[in-house]
């Protein structure tokens, strides 16, 4: 599956789930071990946890597992690599004070075609 069909995959499972906030950032000509990050919010840890469920389950029926899977028990952020697209999956809390949209400010939001 290519990148921009996988980051597609991942928009529409967090959408599906009610994931707040998406953000999607071409990160191609920035690092070397993706070409997108997908960055949602959830309402709570339970959501969040649901979320990446969700992430999962799509990615794999559409044969694309994931890499790695980052969820402890009750997660305040929930890291899904899927090889190309990276995804996390924040409550508020923790998506304000990672601020990793600051952190990856150098990339361009990637479109939704």
């Amino acid at each position: 599956m290519q990148a921009e069909q996988l980051k597609d995959l991942v928009i529409h499972a967090l959408e599906d789930g009610k994931g707040r906030d998406l953000q999607t950032l071409d990160v191609h000509d920035r690092c070397d071990f993706a070409d997108y990050m997908v960055i949602a919010t959830g309402t709570s840890t339970t959501h969040v946890k649901a979320l990446g469920n969700a992430v999962v389950k799509d990615a794999k029926a559409a044969g694309a597992p994931p890499l790695g899977v980052e969820a402890p028990q009750d997660p305040e952020w929930v890291l899904v690599d899927l090889g190309d697209v990276v995804v996390h999956i924040m409550t508020e809390r923790a998506r304000a004070h990672y601020a990793l949209e600051k952190l990856w400010s150098v990339a361009p939001p990637a479109g939704r075609d």
